[in-house]
């Protein structure tokens, strides 16, 4: 082998384009790796404290020695690097072969398969192993992937070149690993102990004891043990058995017998007792009882008893004591199990005892879950073990709780008993819950106990209402008095709110905008036929539809708006109340007094915060029955969908602290597909959400055609942008905390409000120019100028939503100076006014409606419009879709055409990208919208937002 010197540790920019090469030494620790140049490109020349390497190159049609420049570097030196360029897609073949070298020898290490030996001068070295099938297998596989350059370094003497063979080369690498990572100055006592101190120990007399080793690391077989517990006598009797002594005078529960394994042939196995009678030589060689020997006697060193075999004449059988079992059925058979030895169960030995957690109602609760939660009855949650499935009885859990052995007799049968079961068939009962609890458990079909989440079970009139809440409805009867023809799904969707409001629980009813929830919460009044009168909550500028609606729907039925300067409940007398978020936050108190039916809360999601003073106050309003109606159930996160469950059945999701912990974290992580799933068990059944495009909601609605529309910058908007994202990094990236997550949000409104007019953003009160000079500055005014002028010429409408009211300004004067008849809505028009504009526009008088997102993306009927405009984005597509649905709904009869107006190149153009890949995952995780983005990086952030020139 050449002589190469090693290079300078200060070197550390070692090219993965290098090839590598293991340099064995005899030591095994003092092995190196040379990275050299096969091609001569990375060092043309020399390059400093570089070594000379001898190699074999292509001569011709033969081959000769020839020099070469390398770097030489100890395993602690190469092992990062070799373990990096593994997956590097630039490094060298061979380079990556020594990488998949390095991780295999690593592996082994952590797994504690180290073996001691001696060289053949009699100095200390580790070795790897022993070396299971799959182990043997790697390695072959990695030597027949190493190219030439990765062996390329002759063997010394004389005569013909030869090269290592790259499965011996491997395999010497393996052990120069294994003799070098267990020698660190934090190794105990380390100064000049064997197999501890880096310098070589001479251990003369250890000859034999070396040679035991090599051969346990070399053996051709392994061992297992098959446990025999087929003998009843092995437990009544306390009977021996094969040819040893259980462990003096304690009882026997069984027998290990040995069986022996050809790790040639993973296939070929035979009990040991065969292989000393002669009868599996030629399968297993000659050697192989000297290997199985040797391997039991290393098996002991893991088990102490096994060392009971070595006294026997033949080590086939080994007799347990009950200890010994119970050993074997836990810690032993891990030990075991690390050091290549498995411990094999009979087949048919019964392993199938089972532990729930069971949730059973008080004696005499009604047995079909009616009335459930009228009682005060805690309900009793307790363990409850079977066998194959079958529920153990009382007195066979007291049975087993009494047992002291791994394996017990149940129903004429052994059972396998883990003793973890036993402590529960001992301490069964688990405590007590309140029927909400008890409902939350059985729905998800798991509970939290010892900080473990288990299986759990229902019985009795708990399971037969979790049947009745899972198990779907069918479609009710129309009540009487109700002047209207309700759907197939409208029906369903009344016997759904009918059943969870008898049942004295609450529900949500999420069905998409347009869907008809109105006339279905006014004929779940009708049906449930109340004395009380119901109350609904919404915003303000849905009172007039409500009322209108019940007139309609319901003539006859009392409907009374509490809301103005005259507002009073005096004299009621049944029907509906109809009141706004605003006078119900301020006048809770007076509205408590009253005796409700129902509370409705109409566009629930104004209450999702749960900390805010509407939320707040809606949940001192005592009813027997709750209901929450909304497009949205889910607008941000998972904790809104827990406000509106809280409310509408308080505690079924517990407190909100842990349901962020157990539930909410997981799902909006995508860490967790059982999170997902657990949670939907929970909240099916009392969120019923149905979309127009689901099979046979709304067959007769007509098509829907949504197209996103690029947009170019102007000049003006352009140069604003950079300037405000120049500008706006600098500052954020000497920010931290809150202060950065402030200015993050600060940067993308000014860049939305320039992507939609540079006046909005400079807050001109009287933009410069006229209507030609107004539409020239932005480029996505321009585009509605065209959409607007082709639509009016066909006799269309158009609603235009933007998010900003400043924006909707501009447009409605943009569109007033080109004699466009025009009306705008936002959050300060007063609740008459707005139905007045409703009302014009559906008549036609007003073509064009400009719409404040927040403030009219929801609850209006505006099916005049053949066109929705978003003249920017929202950070949510549920929202947009809410605002869509103004248009697209019951009532339409002409094709709806949606127009998304996207900046090219802007954060508008990646957040379009964002919300496509956010509206396919939107039923199980959603994101936190705007303020997840506060969160980026200062890099990320910067690619978001950065002006892409080439669009």
């Amino acid at each position: 082998m050449s002589d190469v010197a090693v290079a300078d540790p200060a070197a550390d920019a070692v090219s993965v384009r290098l090839a590598a090469v293991f340099l064995p030494a005899p030591l095994p620790r003092d092995g190196r790796v040379a990275f050299w140049d096969p091609e001569g490109e990375v060092w043309p020349a020399a390059p400093p404290g570089h070594a000379e390497l001898t190699v074999v190159r292509r001569h011709g049609a033969g081959a000769r020695r020839k020099p070469a420049p390398a770097l030489a570097l100890t395993l602690e030196e190469a092992l990062p690097r070799l373990v990096r360029a593994r997956h590097d897609p630039a490094a060298h073949p061979a380079t990556a072969c020594w990488g998949a070298a390095a991780l295999h020898a690593l592996r082994l290490t952590a797994r504690g398969r180290l073996l001691p030996g001696l060289t053949s001068a009699g100095q200390d070295a580790w070795r790897a192993g022993p070396l299971d099938p799959d182990d043997i297998a790697h390695l072959r596989a990695i030597a027949a992937a190493l190219p030439y350059e990765g062996h390329a370094v002759p063997l010394p003497g004389p005569g013909p070149l030869h090269l290592p063979e790259p499965e011996a080369l491997v395999r010497a690498f393996l052990d120069a690993v294994a003799d070098t990572l267990p020698r660190t100055p934090a190794a105990p006592f380390a100064s000049g102990r064997p197999f501890a101190d880096r310098r070589p120990q001479h251990l003369p007399n250890a000859h034999d004891w070396a040679a035991e080793v090599a051969a346990g690391m070399d053996a051709g077989v392994r061992i297992s043990l098959r446990l025999d517990l087929a003998a009843h006598d092995l437990f009544d009797a306390g009977a021996g058995t094969g040819g040893g002594d259980a462990a003096g005078s304690a009882r026997n529960a069984g027998a290990a017998v040995v069986q022996v394994h050809s790790l040639a042939d993973p296939t070929l196995v035979t009990d040991a007792a065969a292989l000393w009678a002669g009868e599996a030589d030629t399968a297993f060689g000659p050697r192989a009882q000297v290997d199985a020997a040797l391997a039991v006697r290393r098996a002991a060193r893991v088990w102490p008893p096994l060392d009971r075999l070595a006294e026997q004449d033949v080590p086939d059988v080994l007799a347990l004591s009950e200890d010994e079992l119970s050993d074997l059925l836990g810690a032993a058979a891990t030990r075991l199990a690390a050091a290549g030895v498995a411990v094999h169960w009979p087949r048919d030995l019964a392993q199938d005892l089972t532990a729930a957690a069971v949730v059973r109602p008080a004696p005499g609760s009604a047995t079909d879950g009616t009335g459930f939660f009228e009682g005060e009855e805690l309900l009793r949650f307790s363990w409850q073990l079977a066998l194959g499935g079958d529920a153990l009885t009382d007195a066979e859990m007291d049975e087993l709780a009494e047992a002291h052995r791994p394996v017990v007799r149940l129903r004429d049968r052994w059972v396998l008993v883990d003793p973890a079961l036993v402590r529960k068939a001992r301490k069964r009962e688990l405590g007590l819950l309140d029927p909400v609890d008890a409902l939350s458990v059985a729905l998800t079909g798991t509970a939290e106990v010892d900080g473990e989440t288990v299986e759990a079970v229902p019985v009795g009139a708990l399971a037969a209402l979790r049947t009745r809440l899972t198990a779907g409805v069918a479609p009710a009867e129309a009540p009487q008095g109700l002047h209207a023809t309700l759907r197939d799904y409208q029906l369903r969707g009344l016997a759904w709110l009918d059943l969870m409001t008898s049942l004295g629980l609450g529900g949500c009813l999420a069905d998409d905008m347009g869907l008809g929830k109105t006339v279905t919460l006014i004929a779940l009044h009708l049906k449930r036929s109340r004395s009380e009168p119901t109350l609904v909550v919404c915003p303000a500028s849905l009172l007039g539809n409500w009322q209108r609606e019940i007139t309609r729907f319901a003539p006859g039925v009392p409907v009374r708006r509490f809301h103005g300067p005259d507002r009073t409940l005096d004299d009621l007398h049944g029907g509906f109340v109809l009141t706004t978020y605003g006078t119900m936050r301020s006048t809770a108190a007076r509205l408590a007094e009253e005796p409700w039916g129902m509370v409705v809360a109409d566009e629930a999601q104004h209450v999702k915060n749960p900390y805010s003073a509407t939320a707040k106050a809606l949940r001192t309003i005592p009813s027997p029955a709750r209901v929450a109606l909304t497009g949205t159930p889910v607008e941000n996160n998972l904790s809104e969908l827990w406000a509106l469950l809280d409310w509408t059945t308080p505690g079924l999701l517990g407190p909100l602290k842990s349901f962020r912990a157990r539930h909410a974290r997981a799902v909006e992580n995508g860490e967790d597909e059982e999170a997902v799933q657990r949670l939907a068990r929970l909240v099916r059944p009392f969120l019923l959400r149905r979309r127009k495009s689901d099979p046979g909601i709304v067959p007769e609605l007509p098509p829907k055609t949504e197209t996103d529309h690029p947009v170019p910058l102007t000049r003006e908007q352009a140069a604003l942008y950079e300037a405000v994202v120049r500008e706006s990094l600098l500052a954020i990236e000497t920010a931290r905390g809150i202060a950065r997550r402030g200015m993050v949000l600060k940067l993308l409104t000014s860049l939305k409000q320039i992507c939609d007019h540079p006046a909005l953003y400079l807050k001109e009160e009287h933009p410069r120019g006229g209507a030609d000079r107004l539409a020239a500055r932005s480029g996505k005014l321009a585009l509605l100028d065209e959409l607007l002028d082709t639509l009016l010429a066909e006799d269309g409408s158009a609603l235009v939503f933007t998010q900003y009211v400043g924006m909707a300004r501009l447009i409605t004067s943009h569109l007033t100076a080109r004699a466009v008849p025009v009306d705008l809505l936002h959050g300060g028009t007063p609740v008459p006014e707005r139905e007045r504009m409703v009302d014009r526009f559906q008549s036609g008088a007003t073509p064009v409606l400009v719409l404040s997102l927040k403030a009219a993306g929801t609850g209006l009927n505006l099916t005049r419009a053949g066109h929705v405009v978003h003249f920017d984005r929202w950070w949510n597509p549920a929202v947009e879709e809410q605002a869509t649905d103004r248009a697209y709904r019951i009532g339409q009869t002409q094709p709806v055409q949606v127009h998304r107006l996207i900046t090219e190149g802007t954060v508008e153009d990646r957040i379009a990208e964002m919300l496509a890949a956010k509206r396919a995952l939107a039923d199980a995780i959603l994101g936190s919208g705007e303020s997840a983005l506060t969160e980026l990086t200062d890099r990320e952030l910067s690619d978001l937002v950065s002006l892409r020139r080439e669009a």
